[in-house]
């Protein structure tokens, strides 16, 4: 029996009864280990998932695993160290099919100077492990993996922008601690651009000839937080191209982030700004419904407690701007908690958080999306309800559709209902199409965090 195509189509059964970001998050990275008339043994990337798999998502598994004939009593779950494949066999445990060859890229990358975290700036705490992947960072993720797979020579610079506490330090730091992870000698640098700003004006002042380009341009990775605090400093500007340019031509691998992508930074000369686009530029939004409900569970269990569904979805439903925020309401509660020694529950957070819930519309209907999708677009409701198939129509009604499914998590029929059609398999298709668009076009993007912004003002 084919067990890879027998998983692939496991997958593809979880998919269509998931979310897309429910899918990411939880899903899409279980493999299956060993298979037998008794028992099925599933790997998972990490303990925390391995439990929601038990918890959260056992009759999920199993229907998924019943609608493709297997229909084993026991499913076990084994954590599979990060970044493993492994080749599976029916009634065999699996092993690892890759072993890392003594000369990896990364081998070939490094010198012989060990730097620790202290020296290297890295938070040990930021690793992919504890990354929740959603629909809103899962290309970012994956582009970091890859970099931190092989540095140097995929996606150099890479680039990631996005707005505040949406995890761009936790992946770029995760990058540098996996390198450091599989090659201790790697020479790996993190740094805020204001720390570099700093160092240049005080290496200036002082009138030293040495110090400062040894420091950056003698590393392997260069991760650099906040680039958009570059801008206006030209002088700083113009050491930071030199320093670039000697990595990059060296194959060092370049991570850098910014609030925003490198040709909306304001002052920054055009061929920084070209440089910073050579590898990859990707941005990271803020995270959905489910993913923030993941961020939740996932921290909650970091302090051993287990938040029910209704205060999880209390908490995500009324936190949408950035990871740190949430972070913030889901401390306060648990610290409230804590202190009074009492169970966490929703009717705590109500009374906490009912300041936020008060400043945020406590009723977002369909007809609020339909208004507020049609009024950025300046056509009417009753346009983008009709059966009109003009491009000035069409993508707005696409646009209402994914936030219908994304901001209120409408069924399919109710979505297409909401919409004047009969067939739910175009709103399926049209939502397919946007979440794609929204992740390979920056206008799209902004069109749909504009409009949520609306939505929620």
């Amino acid at each position: 029996m084919d067990l890879s195509g027998l998983w692939r189509s496991v997958l593809g059964e979880l998919e269509l009864n998931t979310s897309g970001a429910e899918f990411n998050t939880w899903f899409k990275e279980l493999e299956i280990i060993a298979l037998n008339e008794e028992k099925i043994t599933i790997g998972v990337k990490n303990s925390f998932v391995k439990n929601q798999m038990r918890k959260k998502y056992a009759d999920k598994i199993k229907s998924a695993l019943k609608n493709n004939n297997i229909d084993a009593k026991i499913i076990d779950y084994v954590v599979v160290s990060t970044g493993k494949k492994t080749v599976v066999n029916r009634e065999t445990t699996a092993t690892p099919s890759n072993q890392p060859s003594t000369q990896s890229p990364v081998t070939n990358l490094i010198s012989n100077s060990r730097v620790s975290s202290q020296t290297s700036g890295l938070n040990p705490r930021y690793t992919f492990d504890n990354f929740i992947v959603g629909g809103s960072n899962d290309l970012a993720h994956a582009a970091c993996q890859a970099v931190a797979s092989n540095p140097g020579v995929k996606y150099n610079p890479l680039f990631l922008y996005g707005g505040v506490g949406l995890g761009k330090t936790h992946l770029m730091q995760a990058v540098g601690n996996e390198i450091i992870k599989n090659n201790p000698n790697a020479r790996v640098l993190y740094i805020t651009i204001e720390t570099f700003v700093s160092e240049f004006i005080a290496h200036t002042r002082a009138k030293k000839t040495t110090g400062f380009s040894e420091k950056y341009r003698n590393v392997d990775v260069l991760i650099v937080d906040d680039m958009q605090f570059i801008a206006g400093k030209e002088k700083t500007q113009e050491e930071f191209f030199h320093t670039f340019n000697e990595l990059h031509q060296n194959n060092k691998q370049i991570i850098i982030s910014s609030d925003k992508p490198p040709k909306s930074i304001p002052t920054l000369t055009d061929r920084l700004k070209s440089r910073f686009e050579w590898g990859m530029a990707i941005d990271i939004q803020m995270p959905d419904f489910e993913t923030r409900c993941a961020i939740i569970e996932a921290k909650a269990a970091l302090s051993n407690v287990t938040l029910e569904k209704e205060t999880v979805e209390y908490i995500a439903s009324n936190i949408k701007t950035n990871v740190r925020e949430l972070e913030g309401a889901l401390n306060q509660l648990l610290a409230y908690a804590e202190m009074r020694q009492i169970t966490p529950d929703i009717s705590i957070a109500e009374g906490l958080l009912g300041s936020v819930r008060s400043s945020r519309p406590q009723h977002i209907t369909p007809k609020n999306i339909i208004d507020k999708t049609a009024k950025y677009f300046q056509i009417s409701a009753s346009e983008i309800c009709s059966a009109k198939r003009s491009k000035d129509i069409v993508m707005p009604r696409q646009i209402a559709m994914y936030l219908l499914r994304s901001e209120l998590h409408l069924s399919f029929p109710r979505i297409a209902s909401e919409l004047g059609r009969k067939d739910h398999t175009t709103a399926m298709h049209s939502i397919e199409k946007i979440e794609k668009a929204s992740k390979l076009d920056l206008v799209v993007r902004e069109q749909i965090n504009e409009i949520r912004e609306k939505i929620y003002a």
